[in-house]
């Protein structure tokens, strides 16, 4: 069939066989296909949707598409967890090396930071020495031998979604949650993982601002992966806030570091990243029950073994661990200075987003691939949502490169505290959990 034609069916709200997708997906990977015609199908896509088995059929396309990482030669069941973007989302830095120390595999490829999210790849290179570029050999020779790699994609993973995206960036096409699935999951599937787990983030400073939307991704990142045949789970957590009280890589690696040695017990980014592990720890079959889970993770991260597997990662990949010891060895911004409020009141919401790219233009992310970034700067947050703000206060920290930055931003930055009369309830952090 022709592009025209398998165009105009889903135009017309027709089905799409597996081979009508992959003769799609394979003609515009090969570049039989132009541009024009594969933003039609989008746009088709878009408007009509696709039903769960169109949508695992995009996605196994798109896994095809490019080379796959083969896991089998490392022994058990091995995990990934994905992060749909948020700010201050640091959890995988906590995740890894608690599930690692339970002895589960945690072969881990991750990415970089784009628009107003941060990227874990960025915030690992904030480590003095780390090496994020491991070959595909090193990176299942290090799994084996510690239980843990955190590296950036090997070989060329989903090249179509690569090419996909960029499309759909330039052409409204991005909101469309088969899109948005087949382009998380056709990578996931192509790293090889048994066990797959997806943190779907909602709120103010996420891509799924309602909690109807994430429900709907969740539940289509989860029927592709059983599809697929593997044990898969999400779990939707809050970002109608910062996670991390720490935006910017290297403060968001002390705040982990902080963490992992015990400390910031009362911290979202420590409950949200014991929760995932959680869920990890019972699907990956150590723990029989989630409480039993949950009691597993907080002693792993309690006792110092999430910790003293940071250390063998950091060591493994050329990092300097000494940073466990004394964080001031991470990069540290030219110029600190507090921010304080200007309104008495209660915090009643902050606009995450703005926020996220507030740091972005600091310097502490990109707008293009290419674009380099500065691992010192960023925020530090002294109040969430539901706490009391007395004017004069520091409400936020600024780390920047000079001062004339911190000025370019210190309007636009209180404008993303909504301070109110009356005390508002702080919301939940992990609302739903879709999958078995």
């Amino acid at each position: 069939m022709k592009p025209y034609d398998i165009i105009k069916k889903k135009k017309e709200g027709g089905c799409l066989s597996c081979s009508e997708i992959e003769s799609m997906i394979q003609g515009f990977s090969k570049g039989d296909i132009p541009d024009y015609l594969m933003s039609a199908f989008l746009m088709a896509v878009c408007l009509k949707g696709m039903d769960d088995a169109e949508t695992k059929d995009l996605t196994q396309a798109m896994t095809d598409s490019g080379h796959k990482v083969n896991l089998a030669s490392i022994p058990g069941r091995k995990v990934d967890k994905h992060s749909t973007g948020g700010v201050g989302d640091t959890t995988t830095l906590l995740i890894g090396p608690i599930i690692s120390a339970a002895g589960i595999p945690f072969a881990k490829m991750s990415g970089r930071g784009l628009a107003h999210t941060g990227g874990t790849l960025d915030k690992l290179e904030s480590i003095p020495g780390f090496r994020t570029g491991l070959t595909e050999e090193e990176f299942i020779s290090q799994v084996k031998e510690i239980g843990i790699a955190l590296i950036s994609p090997t070989g060329d993973l989903a090249p179509a979604d690569k090419k996909m995206y960029a499309l759909r960036d330039v052409t409204a096409t991005v909101d469309s949650i088969p899109l948005i699935a087949g382009s998380i999951m056709s990578k996931k599937l192509a790293a090889g993982a048994d066990v797959i787990l997806l943190d779907v983030k909602v709120g103010s400073g996420a891509f799924m601002t309602t909690l109807d939307d994430a429900r709907a991704l969740a539940r289509a990142l989860v029927n592709i992966g059983t599809l697929a045949g593997k044990h898969t789970r999400a779990v939707i957590t809050d970002m109608n806030q910062p996670l991390n009280s720490h935006i910017g890589n290297a403060l968001e690696v002390k705040e982990v570091i902080e963490i992992l040695k015990g400390g910031r017990r009362d911290s979202p980014l420590r409950e949200v990243a014991l929760e995932l592990s959680a869920h990890l720890l019972q699907m990956a079959g150590v723990d029989s029950t989630l409480e039993e889970a949950r009691s597993h993770a907080a002693d792993l991260l309690q006792r110092g073994a999430a910790l003293e597997k940071m250390r063998q990662v950091i060591k493994a990949q050329g990092g300097k661990d000494a940073v466990l010891d004394d964080t001031s060895l991470l990069p540290r911004a030219r110029v600190i200075r507090d921010i304080p409020a200007q309104k008495e009141g209660y915090l009643g919401a902050i606009e995450v987003m703005k926020m996220g790219i507030i740091a972005r233009d600091l310097g502490a992310g990109r707008v293009r691939k290419e674009d380099s970034i500065d691992p010192s700067v960023g925020l530090v947050i002294h109040r969430r949502i539901g706490d009391k703000i007395t004017s004069g206060e520091s409400i936020v920290t600024v780390h920047g490169a000079s001062e004339k930055s911190i000025e370019e931003v210190r309007e636009s930055l209180l404008e993303c505290f909504i301070v109110l009369d009356q005390p508002v309830e702080a919301p939940p952090l992990i609302l739903a959990t879709i999958g078995s």
